[in-house]
């Protein structure tokens, strides 16, 4: 009894205090056009609050099973909790943008280690027949943190001002100090090495690829001498990493371990699976707020049911995490999430709110029964004394898919939206019929000032929409070509199911 006791209160704090990194990966950037007055940034500047964020995590999640042996995991998660909350408050009192970026590049850091650290401590404390339920719970933060990020943002950001954004963490932050060093008492410390030349590679390499992943759509992608300088430094460094890693087997960003194919397989998934959904999670705030003029708050509680239902389903779903095939549950969150996007495809200007509701909570339900029973999958024959390592691993893969998402969307965006602009407005001539009885409707002249300007923002209102719709079609091929690999994985070994 003693021991259901101090699990619960381990995974109690052990979904606090992941909740709170993962909030703060998506709770700033409604609180972007805020910050850009107070810290005397462009629109164009401004986004490096969130790509510093992004950068310094990436390169820094691949430590975590290093640092773990150096620290041992109830120091390491401490430190990075103190150091994370320290630099929250930080960001919160910058005055200038290389304050902030300087600030949340530490936060960063700082935050970095506590998803992998989070999962490989569940991992521990559960017993093999209940890692599965440990997943869904763990799954609840992963998924329901950045859907609430925004929805959080724009209450904090309206309601009191964007410093909130990041004060917010000092409260929540020590609660989470509290429990941690209450609850938490696993400390596999042990011999490590560094390997500057695996590091000094690896920063270079992941650091540079998220800088381009950010700022790539902004610069024309290529056109661009620095983004093509970065990208060619980028591949050649994570080359060089790679090959490194595998030859040394060492504990730093330990990429030899996807040679287990389950852990390969499910850091495909993940990363993939990441496109999707935080491409999702990337233009329907663009769609409520940009295209329908919803309020920043409305859109925000608009998008929260998809973390709602998340969360529900992963409840409801726990129990069945160690009795159903890990596949079969993948299989259903795949459909669910395809289903539910594949309605979002189906969206026109006179869409309804319920129909932005209804999808998101199809598409929420099958967030959880995807990535819980993908994570205990993904570490199921894999040796015990590499799983801090193969969290820290497949959670590189979910935040650079993630990355890769939302500056693939971007960059679809902007194309589809530019050709179908093209596209419609090439048919735009006064000697057409359709277009002479519009405004003899509208009882305006065709060449009127005002009719033009009208026809124009129809004409930017109606390609941005086919824009989003194309965009929500291509997810709905990403979740589709994911369920092609689930035979792929292999079953667990029989000594791993004693």
């Amino acid at each position: 009894m003693s021991n259901n006791i101090s699990r619960q209160a381990i995974t109690i704090t052990i979904i606090l205090s992941s909740l709170m990194v993962l909030i703060d990966m998506t709770v700033a950037n409604v609180a972007l056009p805020d910050m850009m007055g107070t810290l005397g940034a462009t629109s164009e500047q401004i986004t490096w609050v969130l790509t510093s964020f992004s950068m310094a995590e990436a390169i820094c999640i691949p430590l975590a099973g290093f640092l773990t042996l150096r620290f041992g995991e109830r120091q390491l998660l401490l430190y990075s909790i103190a150091g994370f909350i320290v630099m929250s408050a930080m960001c919160g009192q910058a005055d200038s943008l290389m304050e902030m970026i300087f600030f949340r590049i530490f936060q960063g850091i700082f935050g970095a280690a506590v998803i992998p650290l989070s999962q490989s401590v569940l991992m521990q404390v559960y017993p093999k027949e209940e890692q599965g339920r440990a997943m869904a719970l763990f799954a609840i933060g992963v998924m329901v943190g950045p859907v609430l990020g925004p929805v959080i943002g724009g209450i904090l950001t309206e309601h009191l001002n964007w410093r909130w954004v990041f004060y917010i963490n000092l409260p929540v932050g020590g609660v989470c100090l509290l429990l941690i060093f209450r609850n938490i008492q696993i400390s596999n410390r042990g011999k490590s090495s560094v390997d500057w030349l695996l590091i000094i590679t690896m920063a270079l390499g992941i650091g540079l690829l998220q800088m381009v992943l950010s700022q790539g759509n902004e610069k024309n992608w290529f056109s661009s001498d620095f983004i093509l300088l970065s990208t060619i430094i980028s591949v050649l460094m994570i080359t060089a990493f790679i090959i490194r890693s595998f030859w040394t087997k060492g504990e730093i960003a330990p990429v030899w371990l996807l040679k287990d194919r389950n852990l390969a397989i499910s850091c495909l998934i993940v990363s993939c699976f990441a496109v999707g959904t935080f491409g999702v999670l990337q233009l329907q705030p663009m769609l409520l707020q940009e295209l329908l003029n919803y309020p920043v708050e409305t859109s925000g509680f608009i998008m929260a049911p998809r973390g709602v239902a998340s969360a529900v389903v992963l409840i409801m779903a726990a129990p069945l995490m160690d009795k159903l095939d890990s596949r079969i549950l993948i299989f259903v969150g795949l459909v669910f999430n395809a289903v539910g996007v594949w309605q979002m495809s189906l969206y026109s200007l006179e869409i309804d709110p319920f129909w932005i509701v209804l999808p998101s909570i199809i598409q929420g339900a099958g967030l959880g029964l995807v990535f819980a029973p993908l994570s205990k999958i993904a570490f199921s024959t894999l040796d015990p004394a590499f799983i801090t390592g193969g969290t820290a691993m497949f959670n590189l893969c979910r935040t650079i898919g993630s990355s890769i998402g939302i500056a693939v969307i971007n960059t679809y965006f902007s194309y589809v939206k530019q050709l179908e602009w093209q596209s419609l407005g090439g048919s735009l001539s006064p000697d057409n019929r359709l277009l002479q009885n519009y405004a003899e409707v509208a009882g305006q002249g065709i060449t009127n000032t005002d009719f033009l300007e009208q026809i124009a923002a129809l004409l930017k209102q109606q390609s941005s929409m086919l824009a989003f719709v194309y965009c929500f079609t291509l997810m709905v091929f990403i979740y589709l070509f994911l369920i092609l690999l689930l035979p792929i994985f292999r079953k667990k070994a029989p000594a791993s199911s004693s």
